[in-house]
């Protein structure tokens, strides 16, 4: 037998290789720690035994998905999407589980009318039925967001149904038990355990709140990264402990944790600590699941697996489709949202085996139904995949429906030349918007919520529905054409995509990218942006400026002092670039950009930075624009080539002596 030291390496083996594969394929990781759980487990390969240890300690895995769940649920987003959550995703639940019900019913009819006696109860087919109800959340998730589609018109829907069925976890964790203690003690089971729950809940969640805001900022004020880990672990665990002790179920306790957070200020700062966890023990949880997985009945009863995939998940497809058709989508967007909610979920695993423990299920089920759970989110992301070509063949006016959206685009750039593409067009887009339409600057903006563009369009306002990180919509928004391409938006994944498309398709378009802070400033700028502008950055600023400004300093001074900052951070605001009304002897003095282009025939082709020596003339070098569209740092070491325009700084006379020298030689 394994000791624990070599279980616990198999385990991280088995883990690492499952993710690599994943990663190389494209695929979310959770599907390679299934695999890998169905081959290391002991009804396959025999590596690892299925301990009670090992499945205990998966189970820390729940209780951080439902921390995090916790931590996203708040009453304002809830509010926002009360039709998508309440209403689709409440529909979809409870009709799932009907169903199961109904068609449980029939089967048991049918078996009786053949002299056969179907052994699931209706008891049995409410926790099949719940199981069956819950789509993976981390893997839609994951791919509608790597997709850019979670602000989509399908992306939300699926969002709200998705929050909807993270909730009903909570009371399904208090049903299932409850079903399994007989029929004559059920109701009484199940109201008692109705009564702890929303004892524990009133406790917890009256005077929690006050307690765990009081309690992290008393740790925080240690400042000790260590410390502030620590207590999360202890909160979250502990609460659970408390839950699972009442009677309900560790899963429960987590939950109300993260709520109980996500009300303080360090809600942004626990999710980021708290990831690491969540993420390794979920990922032993699904390993626990795959070696739960027995191969032999499966390939025994391959036609039956087969069916317990197919039936299902076309079945929910068909019920999201039409029931988000129901709340006014469109036929395309219903089907979308369908075809991503049709797999089973990581949820499903935790009930199923819940209604397996309390004798609900039988134990011969459990093989063909969780190999058919786990090849239907095998399929997803290959579902997701092609859900576009799948939608147009179902549905021949998509078609027309997204060809129509591309020229209503282009109809309305037709006609504009050197205008400036707005990537989202939310409060930083439509800022810029007023500024542009100031010095009658043609523009064009991109967004993705339909009623913002309906809105603004309505108001006269240059703005249409679409992608940018497309390429269909950025070229009928008139890219070729474009002066800019400006990121209104803070989401690193989508400027990387415009960036590609941009510099792939118009190489010669500038594209500025807005962020959150600096983290992510190098990697924009490798690929390809002209400027990023930390948002963080610029607040620091102003609100430097406001409080030197009402301190007495003098506003001469604190102008210069916040560009001197900008200077220090920015290589295109280093000076600026002289224009007509920048006439005064004080302006005139002042260093400056000047934009060089080079010509074929220039002087300086071929040659490097330093051999020119233009700091000996008082210019120095910002940035320089290949002929490729790329901006890189004026390094010493850069040949220059024929098509090259350099950005320098300095004072008037230098910058003209520099302009010499670089075009004609000296």
């Amino acid at each position: 037998m394994a000791s624990h030291l070599e279980l616990a390496l198999l385990y991280l083996v088995a883990a690492v290789f499952g993710v690599v594969v994943c990663r190389s394929l494209k695929l979310p990781p959770i599907l390679g720690y299934l695999a890998v759980g169905v081959l290391i487990g002991p009804k396959a390969l025999g590596f690892a035994a299925d301990s009670a240890g090992v499945s205990y300690l998966a189970e820390f895995g729940v209780v951080f998905l439902m921390f995090v769940i916790g931590l996203e649920f708040n009453l304002p987003k809830l509010r926002s999407m009360r039709t998508l959550v309440f209403g689709l995703g409440l529909s979809q639940v409870t009709l799932t589980i009907a169903g199961a019900v109904l068609g449980n019913v029939l089967l048991a009819a049918a078996f009786a009318w053949l002299g056969r006696q179907w052994e699931l109860s209706w008891q049995g087919a409410i926790a099949l039925g719940a199981a069956m109800a819950m789509s993976s959340t981390a893997i839609v998730v994951k791919l509608m967001a790597e997709r850019l589609e979670m602000e989509s018109e399908h992306g939300r829907r699926v969002m709200g149904v998705l929050l909807f069925q993270d909730l009903a976890v909570v009371p399904l964790l208090v049903l299932i038990p409850a079903l399994g203690a007989g029929a004559e003690r059920m109701a009484p089971a199940l109201a008692f355990a109705l009564v702890k729950a929303v004892a524990v809940l009133t406790l917890l969640l009256m005077g929690g709140q006050r307690v765990m805001r009081w309690w992290l900022t008393l740790v925080a004020r240690r400042k000790s990264e260590e410390l502030f880990i620590l207590n999360l672990l202890l909160v979250t665990l502990g609460l659970a402990w408390l839950t699972e002790h009442a009677g309900l179920s560790l899963a429960l306790g987590a939950f109300v944790a993260g709520m109980l957070v996500a009300e303080t200020e360090y809600k942004h700062q626990v999710e980021t600590d708290i990831r690491p966890f969540h993420d390794v023990l979920l990922g032993l949880f699904f390993i626990t699941i795959g070696m739960k997985l027995d191969m032999r009945p499966v390939l025994e009863q391959w036609g039956l697996v087969l069916l317990l995939t197919l039936v299902p998940v076309v079945a929910k497809a068909v019920l999201v489709a039409l029931l988000a058709w129901a709340f006014r989508a469109t036929p395309g967007v219903a089907m979308r949202t369908g075809l991503y909610l049709a797999q089973a979920g990581e949820f499903g695993f935790v009930l199923l085996t819940l209604g397996a423990d309390n004798g609900l299920i039988a134990a011969r089920w459990m093989s063909p139904v969780l190999a058919s759970m786990v090849l239907s989110m095998l399929a997803t992301p290959f579902v997701i995949m092609y859900s576009n070509r799948i939608v147009m063949r179902l549905h021949a006016g998509e078609w027309l429906l997204q060809s129509v959206q591309l020229t209503s685009i282009a109809k309305k750039s037709i006609r504009t030349e050197a205008h400036v593409i707005i990537a989202g067009y939310g409060r930083s887009g439509q800022n810029l918007a007023r500024l542009l339409d100031t010095e009658h600057i043609p523009y064009m903006a991109l967004d993705l919520d339909p009623d913002r563009v309906r809105n603004a369009a309505a108001a006269g306002q240059s703005v249409v529905f679409g992608d940018a990180a497309r390429l269909p919509s950025l070229m009928a928004a008139g890219l070729a054409r474009a002066s800019a391409v400006v990121v209104s938006y803070h989401d690193t994944a989508s400027a990387l995509k415009i960036l590609h498309l941009v510099r792939e398709h118009a190489p010669r378009v500038p594209v500025i990218v807005r962020t959150i802070d600096d983290t992510d400033l190098e990697k924009l700028r490798d690929a390809g942006a002209t400027e990023v502008v930390p948002e963080a950055i610029e607040g620091s600023l102003m609100m430097a400026a406001q409080t030197l400004a009402l301190v007495g300093v003098p506003m001469r001074r604190v102008i210069r002092l916040t560009r001197d900052a900008r200077d220090a951070r920015y290589r295109l605001l280093r000076g600026y670039f002289h224009g007509a009304d920048d006439d005064t002897v004080e302006e005139l003095q002042q260093e400056r950009l000047a934009s060089i282009a080079l010509p074929v025939a220039a002087a300086c082709i071929g040659q490097k930075l330093a051999d020119l020596a233009l700091h000996a003339v008082g210019v120095k070098v910002v940035s320089v624009r290949q002929a490729s569209g790329r901006v890189v740092p004026g390094d010493d070491e850069l040949l220059l080539a024929a098509g090259d325009t350099l950005v320098v700084s300095g004072l008037p006379e230098p910058l003209a002596l520099a302009e010499e020298k670089l075009l004609r030689g000296s």
